[in-house]
């Protein structure tokens, strides 16, 4: 929900990459002062025909929305037909059969699309109920007309608080929703083996719900960027071990320049990076592994446990515990762990920041993994996969993990001084002193922006938006702040502009 919905949308349209694609700024004067609660009470799920032997799946969230536009009737009549019926037509993207009619003491609106889909609005003097569930209007309505309690009553939703531009809330029953969803989602993309994906899309949820019980978020501006706070509210057992195995490392001189030498690798454009920066990376995963195991029942916590050594194969690793196991002295080495997708069609790309038992560490690694025939004392020793395509290359301060074409692009030795980190971006990572941080860049959720809010951009100019995600964890869950060029309100805005 947000006061001022003008307020909430200015910063997306304000920010440098939307400037240099879109070709005019759009005006929200006439949203200035709006405020607005958008409500997901449910979601729906089809199959999309894509050919006459295949289908995917299609999830459609089921909402309302109400907006108190704080003006005359009429006005508020006159926005709802034709604001609204424009954001229609361009989601259906074709012009929809539009239905008017005197309804609940207001006037109603209804669009039909050529496919079926239906958009609802109902205008009561200066309010406007706009969604996607005839439904969810109505039990909108039974809590203005007092027959049904607000969501407010139950004192979760977080209250408005000075310089925020915008707040939500997922209940418990939401986030046992999404968590289903979630798992459907991972199931497909996990194998084509229908065994596996039936796995997955029935742990995953048991997962989700074990470890989180609520969600809260407010978003606001800074001079950074925008920045979204998640609080994720877990079960005390799983707040209190989560906030203690996964603590950030006190980084030393030498920590700081081992972890600025690798970064320093990382060519200017990497798509997205990672740095764990964990006091004792072995004891947090596994944290990790035995509270999932302890959220499932007996017989799948055994197999998760039995499996979860493979979430580390595509790496070349063996076996983890062993891996994790053999870094070294925490007094006066970095414990830190960099991972980096170099741009959308490279893999993932890790350093492991450690000095320590050399030998304990390439015990760990994968029988497909092979030495150079000679060994290379004090030096930078390759060890290479059968197929060529994976390498992993040890030398005294560092392992790096990786196929061998984005080997060549991250290898060379820098100073280790954060000014020969090549971006802005990037040394933002290397400055972060949380637990887990991450870097990305995203050059896809603009366009959409412009062809929602904008219509026209500069013909074939492009930009890319730029994100810092920093994870820490407390004694009551999970806390997530994210700075960003657009926000989540644009990524939402964005995915429109997908379906």
């Amino acid at each position: 929900e947000t006061n001022d919905l003008a307020a909430a949308l200015q910063p997306i349209v304000d920010s440098k990459p939307f400037r240099e694609v879109a070709k005019t700024k759009p005006d929200f004067s006439a949203l200035k002062g709006v405020q607005v609660a958008v409500a997901v009470t449910g979601f729906e799920t089809s199959e999309v025909a894509v050919t006459d032997e295949q289908a995917v799946g299609k999830v459609q969230p089921r909402f309302v929305a109400v907006a108190d536009t704080h003006a005359w009737n009429y006005q508020a009549v006159a926005f709802a037909e034709k604001k609204l019926g424009s954001f229609v037509t361009e989601i259906y993207d074709a012009e929809p059969k539009l239905e008017k009619s005197d309804k609940h003491g207001g006037k109603y609106f209804t669009w039909k699309s050529q496919d079926g889909r239906k958009a609802f609005a109902l205008v009561i003097d200066a309010v406007i109920y706009f969604g996607n569930d005839e439904s969810a209007i109505d039990k909108a309505l039974s809590v203005r007309n007092g027959q049904a309690d607000s969501i407010a009553k139950t004192g979760k939703v977080p209250p408005h608080v000075p310089g925020n531009l915008a707040t939500g809330y997922v209940s418990t029953d939401g986030v046992a929703q999404i968590a289903a969803l979630a798992g459907l989602h991972f199931a497909s993309q996990a194998s084509d083996e229908e065994e596996v994906q039936s796995a997955v899309a029935g742990i995953l949820p048991q997962l989700i719900r074990g470890t989180v019980t609520d969600i809260t978020w407010s978003t606001s501006q800074t001079s950074e960027g925008i920045e979204d706070k998640w609080s994720v509210a877990m079960p005390a057992d799983v707040a209190s071990v989560f906030s203690e195995t996964f603590g950030a490392q006190d980084e030393s001189e030498i920590a700081t320049y081992q972890k600025n030498e690798f970064i320093a690798q990382l060519p200017e454009n990497t798509s997205t990076a990672t740095h764990y920066n964990l006091k004792n990376p072995l004891l947090a995963w596994r944290s990790l592994v035995l509270n999932a195991a302890r959220r499932l029942d007996s017989i799948e916590g055994r197999v998760l446990l039995e499996f979860s050594s493979l979430l580390f194969e595509p790496y070349g690793i063996r076996d983890p515990e062993q891996f994790l196991g053999s870094f070294g002295d925490p007094r006066f080495v970095s414990r830190s762990i960099v991972t980096a997708k170099l741009d959308e069609q490279s893999d993932e790309t890790i350093a492991v920041l450690a000095t320590g038992d050399y030998q304990a560490r390439t015990k760990a690694l994968s029988s497909d993994l092979k030495p150079p025939k000679e060994l290379v004392e004090g030096g930078e020793n390759i060890w290479t996969a059968d197929d060529e395509n994976l390498q992993m290359a040890f030398d005294v301060q560092m392992t790096r993990i990786g196929s061998k074409e984005d080997l060549l692009r991250v290898s060379g030795m820098h100073s280790g001084e954060s000014r020969d980190i090549k971006s802005d971006l990037l040394r933002r990572l290397a400055n972060s002193k949380s637990p887990v941080s991450t870097v990305g860049r995203d050059g896809s959720s603009i366009l959409a922006l412009v062809d929602i809010l904008a219509r026209e951009g500069h013909g074939e100019t492009k930009a890319v938006s730029t994100y810092l995600t920093e994870t820490r964890f407390t004694k009551t869950g999970m806390e997530r702040r994210t700075v960003s060029d657009f926000g989540f309100i644009g990524w939402m805005i964005a995915q429109l502009a997908a379906e």
